[in-house]
């Protein structure tokens, strides 16, 4: 059964998935006059700001907060594992285009997170939204977001809850046996899922800002600590970078061999692993976009493609660089066991632990930013709170269930399910875009004028289906409501 869905999979992404995201990206970034490469400062400049007060008189998600909940889904094992697939599978060539695919989809993550702000609904906590909201409010389509938050619930709320528990206690359990000299104990996996499940629950039934909170903590912590390994690894091969470059290029353009064929598999494997990674375009992160209370919808759009950035030209470029110094045998070594052997040539066999602290972190943050999502799009099928509690006990369940398990046939059915929300996404954004871009030309407009730029939805009366951006969730942003 896995090896024909990962045959389903190869070609579903190689001839309809990426082609499509390719042929959009284009489209976004011609329409939005290259939004992902001239607004990089607003970018930086949109993460501050404040946030005033939500209606249960407590400070709402900040576009800080939204950032890190979004990288904490998207900083996980793939960078780690994934890029080192990659580069198993299609040579360092495929570093090189998954650096084009994140320039490529910057434009695609910025169309979809400005929508997902502008068709967002008011909570008690502050704002929640996605693409099941500006389907039905923007498209005018309940069942396209009915069926969007159905798979992506299932995609990253259960089966990618699953893969990242059962990743930690892998990763951990290979550092118990290093240390013993032995097997390891068959326990190991069942103390580990425990621990992870009561971990889970603390943070996850604490609600949406407990999960931000916590993510804002570790996601720049677990970040820098892989980047400072990468960084000393490449400090300690400093001589070898030029060469290294020259091999990126050289191989992503066919003009050597690389191990599994040709430029096709080095194209392919590049840009796949690269939008696993980043996510831009396939509907997850304008989950908590979409929950930032900010006073233009641009601005949060602008700070999520900042984050296809972060993902992928900054932690995936450091397992790419972390490999490729060691002058890796490809066509011998597993992908994830390209990056662990490079460390510890590199800085010896303590880095395999630092690694597993990394890896461990790493995970945990992609449990709490996927339910995050999950309780997003629960929110949306249904208004009652038993729905979201239910959902809440299942991550707990499937955290420990996950640490216990396998995960193969798991990753191949997500594959194919992440597949099919991306397409469903891409359409919605294939239509809504030129309303992104509309918004963009007004936030544009009042910087020249030297204003912080604002957006109510009388600015724009034309616009149906907006349900908050009134006047009033101005004068709370800044402070001029307490509660109400």
């Amino acid at each position: 059964m896995n090896i024909g869905i990962t045959t389903f999979n190869d070609a579903f992404w190689a001839y309809l998935i990426i082609p499509v995201l390719i042929i959009l990206s284009v489209y976004f970034t011609v329409r939005s006059v290259g939004v992902q490469f001239r607004m990089i400062p607003e970018m930086i400049r949109s993460m501050g700001g404040k946030t005033g007060l939500a209606e249960d008189g407590r400070k709402p998600i900040s576009a800080f907060q939204a950032f890190t909940v979004s990288a904490g889904a998207r900083v996980g094992t793939g960078n780690i594992a994934g890029v080192a697939t990659a580069i198993a599978l299609g040579g360092p060539g495929a570093v090189f285009w998954m650096w084009v695919m994140a320039l490529m989809v910057g434009a695609a993550s910025f169309i979809e997170s400005t929508l997902a702000q502008l068709y967002k609904v008011r909570d008690k906590e502050g704002f929640h939204g996605g693409p099941a909201y500006y389907m039905e409010y923007g498209l005018k389509s309940r069942w396209m977001g009915v069926l969007f938050a159905v798979i992506i619930t299932v995609t990253f709320g259960i089966v990618f809850t699953s893969v990242q528990s059962n990743t930690i206690s892998a990763a951990i359990s290979n550092s118990v046996s290093t240390v013993s000299g032995g097997e390891g104990s068959p326990w190991t996996p069942y103390v580990v899922g425990a621990v992870l499940a009561v971990f889970t629950a603390v943070i996850i039934f604490g609600g949406a800002r407990r999960i931000a909170h916590a993510s804002t903590m570790l996601v720049p912590f677990m970040a820098g600590i892989y980047i400072l390994l990468g960084m000393a690894v490449v400090a300690l091969n400093v001589d070898q970078i030029p060469a290294v470059m020259v091999e990126i290029v050289t191989h992503a353009f066919g003009i050597q061999e690389i191990a599994a064929g040709g430029i096709g598999t080095a194209i392919v494997q590049g840009m796949r692993r690269g939008m696993f990674s980043n996510e831009a375009g396939l509907g997850s992160a304008p989950n908590a976009a979409a929950s930032a209370a900010v006073s233009h919808p641009v601005k949060q759009g602008l700070v999520q493609t900042l984050g296809v950035y972060f993902d992928t030209l900054v932690v995936c470029s450091t397992t790419a660089f972390i490999i490729l110094v060691s002058n890796p045998t490809y066509t011998e070594e597993a992908g994830p066991t390209l990056t662990q052997n490079a460390l510890e040539t590199n800085l010896g066999p303590w880095a395999l632990h630092v690694l597993t602290l990394v890896i461990l972190l790493l995970a945990f943050t992609s449990v709490l930013g996927n339910t995050f999502y999950g309780e997003s799009n629960i929110g949306y099928l249904t208004k009652k709170p038993a729905a979201v509690t239910g959902f809440r006990v299942l991550v707990v369940l499937v955290t420990f269930l996950g640490a216990i398990g396998s995960g193969g046939l798991v990753w191949s059915l997500a594959d194919t399910t992440m597949g099919v929300m991306a397409l469903v996404n891409l359409a919605a954004l294939a239509l809504l875009a030129p309303i992104a871009c509309r918004l963009l030309t007004d936030y544009v407009k009042q910087r020249k004028e030297g204003r912080d730029p604002e957006f109510t939805k009388d600015s724009m009366p034309d616009l149906t289906g907006v349900q908050c951006w009134e006047q009033e969730d101005l004068d709370r942003l800044k402070g001029n409501v307490a509660k109400v």
